[in-house]
């Protein structure tokens, strides 16, 4: 893909690892980009659990209770930028003046507000949580996809909020019509 095909700013958009990732931490992840501007990007990975501590737990330790079964709602790895934040990636049926409207469909807000109004059930119709961010400085994402690092989708909010985590990288790569066998570390280079 050439630098001209690369659109320059990928916010809503899905970036999806290329199976030769140099970097462990993103091995066949999936982000959503929540922001992307000259001075660089922002996103969340979707695709995988932070390990050892539950939606239940979390809400323990903020002392929020529940009276909702919260089975649904997992804690995502985000990516391995302020581990200890929160972000909550959800559909646009919620928002508050913490809200951050990222299209038509999607918003993230990180105020501990929103977990609240989850535990409550009052939140949004669909939500994902995740712990740490992917950040990249201006023009390292560009330079990351320049050397065939990422592919990048346009994302659906099926894709997003959906627990099936296993299926979601190749899930996301069949929505560009691309087989994994048809991937290769050579891809876009004459």
């Amino acid at each position: 893909m050439k630098h001209s095909e690369i659109p320059r700013f990928l916010t809503g958009q899905l970036l999806i690892a290329m199976p030769q990732m140099p970097d462990p931490r993103f091995a066949r992840t999936v982000i959503y980009v929540c922001a992307h501007t000259a001075d660089g990007a922002m996103g969340l990975v979707i695709n995988r659990l932070f390990g050892g501590i539950g939606f239940a737990d979390l809400l323990e330790q903020l002392d929020i209770e529940t009276e909702y079964p919260l089975d649904h709602m997992s804690v995502h790895y985000g990516g391995p930028v302020e581990g200890g934040r929160g972000f909550v990636l959800h559909s646009t049926d919620y928002a508050r003046d913490a809200t951050m409207m990222v299209d038509d469909e999607v918003a993230l807000t990180a105020t501990v507000d929103i977990l609240r109004a989850i535990a409550e059930g009052r939140g949004p119709k669909h939500a994902l949580l995740a712990l740490g961010y992917a950040g990249w400085g201006a023009g390292q994402l560009d330079a990351e996809m320049q050397n065939n690092g990422w592919l990048h989708a346009p994302a659906d909010p099926e894709l997003l909020f959906d627990g099936d985590l296993e299926t979601k990288w190749e899930r996301a790569i069949a929505k560009l019509g691309v087989s994994l066998s048809m991937l290769s570390a050579d891809a876009g280079h004459a």
